[in-house]
């Protein structure tokens, strides 16, 4: 080894050495060492940088957030229990199994989390509600004081005080800066004392401008500031006249901008002022600004044209409304003056001015415009005495004897006998007012009305209420074989005037006969008329229409009167007969009832509704031997005829009828079928078997016949019979859903579940949409599967009542007693005609509901008149509640129903 050689050269550094570290050489940096200096905008190198590192400003964040994140691992950062605020190991590699023991013990804090968590959030409920009670929201605080806002009345809410300004008298009255303009002789005074300068200013001819001598003087923007006229040469003096001049011509540019420069007149409209014052008029408490725009307004449009009435009174009404009364009515006393013609003008005054003023006023105003119906109206009006009334009309009268309004106004202030007198004054100088005419002859006697009216219609030859004024006068004195001729003359002569006749005009004055009690005029006007303007093919439907509206306005006699027209017209139309009988059962007497019923079987005898409408009539009225004679007269009612016999136990009168009835109409079904119940009640079983046989011979495909068959069988314990009579009617009738649920209820009452429910899935396939079949399936089903089931049968038949009504009852077995309700509404509502569904709801609200609920169903049902329903239908028609009422029959089936569902 050579000795001179240093043992440490050639070997590494130790760590952590720096070179002249020892001797206090450090060395140092510069910015070739650090790069140049970059703003924190300023995009970093790697433009594929993700966002959120994209400039420097970013990538500092970046490290100063690791350099936040380094772990203190100080002693004093140390817990027995949870040991170091960080991680010891946070920077050690991630590998898989610390994954997957990090998901687990992620899955038993989630665990562990759900089994707290009820806890967990009822706890932090309670303290929410506890912090909400500690320290309530304003809102909260003010919540009982805003709910009695509603007991606050109009009067106590108007009585508040308005909130007054809370800012100070400086802030509410700012001192704006006042600025007087300098007056010309200032300017010349100053000027005078002022320094003359003979020769231009080097900077005037640098800059083309004046400078004054003036402090802060004015530099003009215009070359050659010299100009002629404002500095006289020689004497450097201000020429104030010229510039008196230039102000003037200035003021009249601004002017010429709103003149018109070929006819040199205004293009201000003083009309057009007015309607733009319509908006800007205030009213009591408006800003005044607005007020003040006005009134300039409107003295410019005075000023521009002062003989334009509306501008005078616009003003006036201006100065009304702002409270300064006085000026008002000195206005509009200077508008009389300029406008001394207009009546507006004029009555503006009266109303303006105190009473004795506008007394004077008016009279003044007379003396302009004599001939002013409304300045005299106005006059009267200004009158207390009703003596002095008729003393201004009176002379209003002499001056315009044409104005109706005057003879109005005065005949109204008169009594009855000198009020005649005027009347007759009055159509002389007034022929053709309608009015006048009808006031006289009210106040004649009949013979006199008589004249007056004829002489109305020599006047006036096209009006119409003189012709019906006549009618109801000859009708009010017992002439009503005149009514009918009067109104056709009325007719043939406003025709022969050029007068169109109008209709719905017509029916309006005979609805008005009607109310005034004049029904022999107002039949006639709608006998006349009711026919005009008619397309044949629409006369029936627009004359039932035209009844219907006279009912809706309480005219009875004129809808009478229109059904006995169109009678006349459609004397065999049945659905005419039965509108106008259902008119007077409503709206007539049982007497007019049962006379029309007369003539409605004499000319439609085989309408069976009205016979049987004849019939019901007497026997409600107790006459039972009038019932028997209007049946006996009808042959299709020989039903009806049976059942009043049998209802009055009267079994072989009953009986006889029944057969002379068959002998004539072997196939109605009906006779045969009351035939057999005659003799199931003598409980004569074979007879009634017999007649239900004989019955299907003749009416093979009436399934009530089947049915009452089948279940006589069942009765007398033939229950393999009833079975093949039900068979054999399924074959002759297909698919029709009452024989089978027929044969599906024998089966179950017999016990045999199984095939009855075999039986159903038949039926079912047969008769897939028959909702009477599908609302028994439900409740062969066992409870659970009910609700399934439902579905099935909603699905098919979603709007059948009898599917609703099962759905009710199974809610209702369920005990979900809102939804059961809801059900029963929604079953009535799509079929009020089915008994059953009523009886159920009312069972159900006498269980479950109040006394108001149950009353509620019983007027409903009542209203709807139920006709049919297997439940319904038992009850009903059984011959012991022959005289029951709906809601008689609606008790009565409702107990017999027994919750057994």
């Amino acid at each position: 080894m050579n000795k001179k050689k240093k043992p440490f050269l050639g070997m590494p550094a130790p760590l952590g050495y720096v070179p002249g570290l020892g001797r206090g050489a450090t060395g140092f940096t510069t910015r070739s060492d650090i790069g140049p200096a970059r703003d924190a905008n300023d995009p970093v190198d790697d433009r594929h940088a993700p966002p959120g590192k994209r400039t420097v400003g970013d990538q500092m964040k970046k490290n100063q957030a690791a350099d936040d994140d380094d772990e203190d691992l100080n002693d004093t950062n140390y817990d027995e229990f949870n040991g170091y605020a960080g991680s010891l190991f946070s920077s050690g590699p991630y590998e898989k199994d610390d994954e997957e023991a990090d998901a687990i013990y992620a899955a038993l804090d989630k665990r562990m989390d759900e089994r707290r968590k009820e806890r967990r959030e009822q706890r932090e409920k309670e303290e929410i509600e506890k912090y909400r009670m500690e320290r309530p929201k304003i809102q909260q605080q003010f919540s009982d004081l805003k709910r009695k806002l509603a007991e606050v009345t109009e009067e106590e809410w108007l009585s508040i005080p308005e909130v007054g300004d809370a800012r100070n008298k400086r802030q509410r009255n700012p001192r704006y800066e006042k600025l007087t303009p300098v007056p010309d002789s200032f300017f010349a005074k100053h000027l005078q004392t002022g320094e003359n300068h003979t020769s231009v200013d080097p900077r005037q001819t640098q800059f083309g401008g004046l400078n004054t001598p003036y402090p802060g003087g004015l530099n003009t923007p215009y070359p050659g500031g010299m100009t002629p006229g404002l500095m006289t040469p020689g004497t450097g003096e201000l020429d104030m006249r010229k510039i008196g001049q230039a102000r003037n011509t200035l003021m009249d540019m601004r002017l010429s901008q709103v003149s018109d420069s070929v006819s040199g007149q205004t293009v201000v409209d003083p009309k057009g002022y007015l309607t733009d014052l319509n908006s800007m008029i205030p009213t009591h408490g408006g800003d005044i600004n607005d007020i003040k725009k006005a009134r300039l307004l409107l003295k410019s449009v005075r000023e521009t044209n002062p003989h334009h009435p509306p501008a005078w009174i616009a003003s006036a009404r201006l100065e009304e409304v702002t409270g300064k009364l006085q000026v008002a009515r000195n206005l509009i006393m200077k508008g009389t003056e300029m406008c001394p013609k207009s009546e507006d003008v004029w009555l503006e005054a009266a109303r303006l001015q105190p009473g004795d003023t506008a007394k004077a006023v008016v009279a003044q105003a007379v003396r302009h415009l004599p001939q002013s119906v409304r300045i005299y109206i106005r006059a009267a009006e200004l009158e207390t005495d009703i003596r002095a009334k008729k003393r201004v009309l009176r002379k209003a009268l002499e001056h315009v004897p044409n104005s109706v309004r005057l003879w109005k106004a005065a005949v109204e202030l008169e009594e009855p006998e000198d009020a005649r007198i005027m009347l007759s004054r009055a159509v002389e100088c007034c022929p053709t007012s309608v009015e006048l005419w009808l006031a006289l002859a009210r106040l004649e006697t009949y013979e006199n009305a008589r004249k007056v009216l004829n002489k109305a219609r020599e006047n006036i030859p096209t009006d119409r209420h003189i012709w019906i004024t006549a009618a109801k006068l000859e009708e009010a004195n017992g002439n009503t074989q005149m009514v009918e001729k009067i109104i056709d003359r009325a007719i043939t002569s406003l025709r022969a005037n050029g007068v169109e006749i109008n209709r719905e005009q017509w029916i309006q004055d005979a609805e008005e006969c009607d109310r005034a009690g004049s029904v022999a005029t107002c039949q006639a006007v709608m006998r006349a008329v009711i026919g005009i303007g008619i397309e044949e093919e629409d006369r029936k439907h627009t004359w039932m229409e035209d009844a219907d509206s006279c009912v809706a306005h309480n005219a009875l006699e004129c809808a009478r009167a229109i059904y006995a027209y169109a009678l006349q017209v459609f004397p065999s139309k049945k659905s005419v007969w039965l509108r106008a009988a259902y008119f007077e059962k409503n709206h007539g007497t049982r007497e007019s009832l049962e006379a029309l019923l007369q003539r409605a079987v004499a000319h439609c005898p085989k309408a069976e509704v009205l016979w049987l409408m004849g019939a019901k009539s007497k026997w409600l009225a107790g006459d039972v031997p009038a019932a028997r004679s209007i049946l006996a007269l009808a042959f299709q009612v020989f039903m009806k005829s049976v059942k009043l016999e049998w209802v009055q136990d009267n079994i072989r009168a009953a009986q006889d009828l029944c057969e002379e009835a068959l002998r004539h109409y072997e196939d109605f079904p009906k006779l045969w079928m009351m035939k057999g119940q005659i003799e199931e009640q003598k409980e004569m079983m074979e007879n009634a078997r017999e007649a239900y046989n004989q019955g299907l011979k003749k009416c093979p495909h009436s399934t009530p016949l089947w049915l009452l068959l089948s279940r006589l069988e069942e009765k007398i314990g033939q229950l393999t019979r009833a079975r093949a009579i039900l068979e054999k009617s399924r074959l002759k009738n297909p698919k029709n859903p009452g024989l089978w649920l027929e044969s599906v209820r024998l089966e179950y009452r017999a016990g045999l579940k199984n095939i009855a429910n075999t039986l159903m899935a038949k039926a079912l396939q047969e008769c897939p949409n028959s909702g009477i079949l599908w609302s028994e399936a439900i409740f062969l089903e066992a409870r659970p599967q009910r609700r399934t089931k439902s579905v099935d049968a909603l699905k098919k038949c979603e709007h059948d009542p009898h599917v609703l009504l099962a759905v009710a009852k199974l809610f209702w077995s369920q005990r979900k007693i809102t939804k059961a309700r809801e059900w029963f509404h929604r079953t009535v509502k799509i079929d009020s005609d089915l008994g059953d569904a009523w009886a159920f709801f009312y069972k159900f609200e006498l269980q479950h509901g109040t006394e108001e609920q149950q009353e509620e169903v019983r007027k409903r049902c009542e209203s709807a008149e139920p006709r049919h329903g297997e439940l319904w239908c038992a009850v009903s028609k059984d011959i012991a509640n022959w005289q029951k009422k709906i809601g008689d029959i609606l008790r009565l089936v409702a107990g017999r129903i027994k919750n057994t569902f």
